[in-house]
């Protein structure tokens, strides 16, 4: 579909804007609850404390079980988003000047916050961590999945996958927690767009400018 026509499907009545499309809203919630469950079920197997979260997956075995299966599924949909969002995850020169306003956007100080497009510099880079850490959490689990067909010579391949994949988890969650609190606490509708996909036009303006200005550029 070309970029127009995306452009114009986000124009609603009543001053509402479209968002996000019914497919990336399925593909988000598809990334958070498969994201989710790895979480608990692979800090229930790093710790014997957290061992007890095992218990809400159905037991250790049947966590155990779909673990790996649940993180081929979340691999899929980090593909999936990748396909559809890395054009608008690029870093631009706007990016660069909402990045000096950062303080602003913590404390909710909406009028000093540099303008940002369709996603906001701090989105990209949750953006780029969860696929780069997805990346090393693919292939450091593909080995410890079948780890019986890694030669002995190269053992060390066993070690390096068991140190980085914890590292690369560590990295998606502290990711994962900003997001979730700066998308519910901090942001108000910004959760409630991933939900219905609408955004008011004030919303827009206020959070996303120069995304605003492109959907009315594109109207006349």
């Amino acid at each position: 579909m070309a970029t127009n026509e995306v452009t114009q499907q986000r124009l609603l009545p009543n001053r509402r804007i479209l968002r996000y499309t019914f497919g990336e809203r399925i593909m988000h919630w598809v990334a958070a609850l498969s994201y989710i469950y790895v979480l608990v079920s692979g800090l229930a197997f790093w710790s014997p404390r957290l061992y007890w979260m095992a218990t809400f997956l159905g037991g250790g075995a049947t966590a155990r079980y779909w673990h790996p299966f649940v993180g081929l599924l979340f691999t899929g949909t980090i593909v999936w988003m990748f396909r559809e969002w890395h054009g608008d995850m690029k870093h631009t020169a706007a990016d660069a000047a909402w990045d000096k306003t950062i303080k602003a956007y913590v404390t909710n100080d909406d009028e000093h916050v540099g303008p940002a497009g369709r996603f906001n510099s701090g989105q990209k880079q949750f953006f780029w961590v969860m696929f780069y850490a997805g990346v090393v959490l693919l292939v450091t689990g593909l080995v410890m999945w079948f780890v019986e067909y890694v030669p002995w010579n190269v053992s060390f391949v066993r070690t390096l996958s068991v140190l980085l994949h914890p590292i690369a988890a560590l990295f998606t969650i502290g990711a994962f927690i900003i997001h979730v609190y700066m998308g519910t606490a901090v942001v108000r509708e910004g959760f409630s767009s991933v939900i219905r996909g609408e955004v008011s036009e004030d919303w827009a303006r206020t959070h996303h400018p120069l995304w605003l200005n492109e959907i009315k550029t594109q109207r006349k």
